[in-house]
């Protein structure tokens, strides 16, 4: 069988057969071939083998079948290139839980005028290069040592150090590339041990922020670009590439990777996204790839 269609449930709900079964019939009922539940982590993420099926096909069918009641994720894939040997993530809302730039708003009495802003530009409605040079005009003024202030409210997404550490550890190279600040990135690299970090610079002047941002802007075509860098100088086939975000400036690099999962991802990019994860942890995206839970590292 060519391909596999994994179900996730995030903590706190089971996974089961009453769920599992009911999605095999479902790929039985369209004419595949489909082979027994495979369970990755009892309770919590099952592998359904199948062929003689398109996997989107296969998802969409899963999904009539899911209790609507109930939160669970599909992803469908080919089966021989699920492995990923290069990942890039974005950073706010994904590898962290914070967007940081709304943070340093709070430091202006502006957090919730900047917050929407930046849900606009994250959900494509207004130019992302403007929306940053809007906000970060903004913060002109501010003394430089409020981003360390700020960096203390940063917490990480949960699942996001396993999967970093899990992937690294089977040889996969990962890098954080942002639309945020390098000031933030590079901790965050250090954090959970990203290779590699990309983000913008905040122009600084006399230890106070001037209001502007360093050109060029990184964006939705920059990250793209990284994408296609990294696999180049790993020798990665794009096949065997996965990227994760949950913006609209991510979205270009989650179309071209071979599995770009749109994660809690605003309505536009989940809308448009091949894969989503909208209601499990960032581990999901190990079991994605085949991990057993007894192989996570972190």
């Amino acid at each position: 069988m060519n391909a596999v269609a994994t179900l996730i449930a995030p903590r706190f709900v089971a996974l089961d057969e009453s769920v599992v079964m009911p999605a095999r019939a479902a790929l039985l009922a369209l004419g595949a071939d489909a082979g027994q539940p495979d369970w990755l982590a009892p309770g919590t993420a099952c592998d359904l083998p199948f062929g003689n099926l398109a996997p989107e096909q296969a998802e969409a069918a899963i999904r009539r079948t899911l209790p609507l009641s109930l939160p669970f994720d599909v992803i469908a894939q080919p089966a021989a290139t699920r492995r990923k040997r290069l990942l890039v993530a974005d950073m706010e809302s994904t590898i962290i839980e914070q967007e940081l730039l709304d943070e340093l708003g709070d430091c202006v009495g502006l957090k919730d005028h900047i917050a929407a802003i930046t849900a606009r530009a994250m959900n494509g409605e207004i130019d992302f290069k403007d929306a940053v040079r809007e906000r970060v005009a903004l913060l002109k003024g501010l003394e430089e040592s409020v981003i360390d202030t700020v960096w203390k409210r940063a917490t990480l997404m949960p699942g996001a150090a396993q999967l970093v550490a899990t992937m690294r550890a089977n040889g996969a190279v990962c890098a954080l590339v942002s639309g945020g600040f390098r000031c933030f990135t590079s901790r965050v690299r250090a954090w959970i041990g990203f290779d590699d970090d990309q983000g913008n610079g905040l122009e600084i002047a006399d230890g106070v922020l001037t209001g502007r941002v360093i050109e060029p802007i990184l964006d939705k075509d920059s990250k793209l670009e990284a994408l296609l860098a990294y696999a180049g100088e790993h020798r990665v086939p794009v096949a065997e590439t996965m990227a994760v975000g949950d913006g609209a400036n991510d979205l270009p690099m989650l179309l071209a990777a071979g599995l770009g999962i749109a994660y809690h991802a605003k309505p536009a990019v989940a809308a448009e996204a091949r894969a989503r994860v909208d209601h499990g942890d960032l581990t999901a995206l190990l079991f994605a790839q085949g991990y057993r839970i007894d192989q996570f590292v972190g």
